[in-house]
């Protein structure tokens, strides 16, 4: 299984990792790494979702979505 991290964002004092991976049917699975701190403080928050996708860049937008989301979330809480 081999995964792929695609472009890292920079959005205030996190960093958002979409993460990819083809499954054994062919078609790609999406989760987002969300870190933040630095050393040993780091926190890194793995969310991995059900839905599946046909192309690797169809999960990798889906990924930077749901991450993007998870932060405004945080923001407004």
């Amino acid at each position: 299984m081999m995964i792929t991290r695609e472009k890292t964002l920079s959005i205030g004092k996190y960093l958002v990792s979409p993460l990819t991976r083809r499954t054994d049917t062919g078609e790609y699975a999406a989760s987002v790494s969300i870190r933040s701190g630095s050393g040993s403080a780091t926190h890194d928050r793995i969310f991995r979702f059900v839905p599946q996708f046909p192309t690797q860049a169809g999960a990798r937008q889906y990924a930077t979505e749901q991450g993007l989301a998870w932060l405004q979330a945080a923001a407004r809480a």
